[in-house]
């Protein structure tokens, strides 16, 4: 978790309650679908490296 991350989660509480619940839940799915995103774009990055080769 970042600085920013854990002052939105942290500090947010203390300003505002409510807001902190909806920003730590986007977070939460954030961290969990992360992992897809960066296997995504790596399967991505050599389609793409593999098709220059071609050319």
């Amino acid at each position: 978790m970042t600085t920013v991350h854990k002052d939105m989660v942290d500090r947010l509480v203390q300003i505002n309650p409510e807001l902190a619940g909806e920003v730590r839940r986007v977070l939460d799915v954030n961290k969990q679908e992360r992992h897809i995103r960066g296997g995504l774009a790596t399967k991505e990055k050599y389609l793409h490296k593999s098709h220059k080769a071609y050319f």
